[in-house]
């Protein structure tokens, strides 16, 4: 036993050595939950599926649409132990519970409390700042962590750990991302977005961490259709905070954002420039003011339903400059589900046992980990 707690079960099997696996999903009523658990349902060896959420009713829908083998439980971030209490006896928890600023830290322990492996979806860098300093207690209870593995961060990180392992020299890394406004999001997405373009974030430049200002820097970026050439500018996102920590000797790894129509992350900057987005109770108030127009699809015009990323690496091979490049396209509650379910199935089935608190590129490997998400359908494409 390690600090009271019994180490977690191995995964249970059928008759001719088939896991089975009890997983959890927290958040379970989000809309980027709905691909998950569309995989998740269809997966032979999950036989048990929970749905956690706030709204218990609604949690009940969708699992007594998924069959006998789903059930439902309340849950609420804003108290820990009801999370602790719900994964215990999972074989794996998946996080979906945002904004991740306010949550993921008290989420991760609650689970390491319980014995129970964890991935979530987190893409705040001062969220992953905080996550982090849990990950002695994790390997303490031999409990696996990753945070932030969705598609930015998640598969652009390992794209980046693509170019980074691609080069004998490797020596900057550029991460940019765009999100399509016609894509559905909801109440804890428009909260992320204020967050992101408000206040400032940190890049790795001259190989040292530097605080900078989010909504700055501009540049542009051609990224693959349906969105084509975009300005982006930088976000608090966690790639620039987590890479340059577990890809050593880089010199430089920044991470830009942006939307399409551009218009929105710039207003979202100019919100956060004029203070009304800089503590969570003025960005709740504010994400109030805009889920209406969401909903009502002005912000959706003139917009795509796509979102896209590119990570561009430079470096020397064989002593030359050598530039390599990465794209992904896809709907963006799949290509931030599959990683995270797919690392959840690993976990559950004991492919993957690394105690502790993980970014995306400390837990995984590129060469194993990409061809899985093309499997499920991720577009990926790799210029090297």
């Amino acid at each position: 036993m390690i600090g009271g707690l019994k180490p977690r079960a191995m995964p249970r099997s059928f008759e001719g050595g088939i896991t089975t696996m009890k997983i959890i999903i927290l958040g379970g009523c989000g809309d980027m939950a709905k691909s998950a658990i569309r995989i998740l349902k269809d997966e032979q060896d999950v036989t048990e599926l929970i749905i956690a959420d706030l709204n218990l009713e609604k949690a009940k829908t969708i699992a007594g649409e998924l069959g006998a083998r789903a059930s439902a439980v309340k849950v609420d971030a804003m108290k820990p132990e009801t999370i602790r209490d719900a994964v215990r006896g999972c074989d794996v928890a998946l996080g979906f519970i945002g904004p991740f600023y306010m949550f993921e830290k008290a989420i991760a322990g609650a689970c390491i409390d319980a014995g129970t492996p964890y991935v979530s979806i987190m893409d705040d860098y001062d969220a992953y700042l905080s996550v982090i300093t849990l990950d002695e207690k994790a390997k303490a209870a031999g409990v696996t962590c990753v945070c932030g593995l969705g598609n930015s961060p998640g598969i652009t990180n390992l794209l980046a750990k693509k170019g980074y392992l691609s080069m004998d020299e490797p020596e900057k890394i550029h991460i940019q991302w765009a999100g399509g406004s016609g894509e559905d999001v909801g109440m804890a997405n428009i909260k992320h977005v204020l967050h992101i373009f408000a206040g400032t974030t940190l890049q790795w430049r001259n190989g040292k961490e530097v605080r900078v200002k989010t909504g700055t820097n501009m540049r542009v970026v051609d990224f693959p259709e349906p969105i084509g050439k975009l300005p982006v500018y930088y976000t608090g996102h966690v790639e620039s905070v987590s890479v340059p920590r577990n890809l050593k000797g880089l010199k430089e790894v920044t991470l830009h954002g942006g939307t399409h129509p551009p218009y929105i992350s710039r207003l979202a900057t100019i919100i956060g420039n004029l203070g009304l987005s800089t503590t969570p109770k003025k960005r709740d108030r504010m994400a109030k003011l805009m889920l209406p127009l969401e909903q009502a699809g002005i912000f959706g015009k003139g917009g795509v339903d796509k979102s896209v990323f590119r990570i561009d690496a430079y470096g020397k091979k064989n002593g030359k400059p050598v530039h390599h490049y990465y794209t992904g396209v896809g709907h963006i509650a799949d290509i931030t589900s599959i990683p995270a379910v797919e690392a959840a199935l690993m976990i559950g089935r004991g492919e993957l046992k690394k105690p502790g608190i993980h970014a995306a590129e400390s837990a995984l490997e590129p060469a194993d980990f990409l061809p899985r998400l093309e499997k499920r359908g991720i577009d990926l494409k790799y210029y090297e």
